[in-house]
């Protein structure tokens, strides 16, 4: 795993509201607007770096030189769980374009199952931002990433809310060139694959499933 290639978004909010995601008992529209606030927070670390242009504008006063983002966002949720943090990123990026790539884990070998691919026209002019809740085994975030660059992207960003470090370490392996951000880091997968101590299935409680 190499530490220069994954950020671990660390702020005291977010870590707030990762305590009523994680709680068993916490219901779907409290999961819901807990995860849509991490994301929000998530954003200005996560576009920190985005180069801008100058843009000529008018104020009430006079003319002065601003700027403006040099290339198109586009944000691709791997669903469906990625949706709930699109939706939060797209809150505060609302010109972003959004495409998405349909995953799921086969159960019982735990490779990804691709169902559905549909990327914005732009993606090989963008900063495009992969996003899934979970990086577990990397099995479908190195999968849909492959995606991404087969279609043309060559500035990606991959987002999470957790990550394990089996899954951090695979992912770096697989695509070395794409940056990971997290709002954290947990200890290990289980037998089963699943990231402990973890949420459960975030798709599941999202959609209340």
């Amino acid at each position: 795993m190499s530490a220069e290639n994954l950020t671990i978004v660390d702020h005291p909010l977010i870590r707030t509201r990762l305590a009523v995601i994680r709680q068993a008992s916490t219901e779907t529209a409290a999961f819901r607007e807990a995860l849509h606030d991490v994301a929000r927070l998530m954003t200005f670390e996560v576009t920190r770096d985005l180069e801008t242009k100058p843009l000529e504008v008018e104020t009430p006063i006079t003319k002065m030189q601003a700027d403006e983002l040099k290339r198109p966002i586009i944000f691709v949720p791997i669903l469906r769980a990625g949706i709930g943090l699109q939706n939060g990123f797209s809150d505060i990026v609302s010109e972003s374009h959004v495409g998405y790539i349909g995953l799921f884990r086969d159960e019982e070998t735990l490779q990804p199952k691709k169902y559905y691919c549909k990327l914005p026209d732009n993606i090989t002019d963008g900063d495009v931002f992969l996003i899934d809740p979970m990086l577990a085994t990397g099995g479908s975030a190195i999968e849909a990433a492959s995606q991404l660059k087969e279609a043309g992207a060559t500035r990606i960003r991959f987002v999470c809310l957790i990550a394990a470090p089996e899954g951090v370490a695979e992912f770096h392996k697989a695509h070395p060139d794409v940056p990971i951000f997290t709002a954290a880091l947990d200890e290990c997968l289980n037998e089963k694959s699943y990231i402990v101590p973890g949420l459960g299935d975030a798709g599941d409680r999202y959609f209340g499933t």
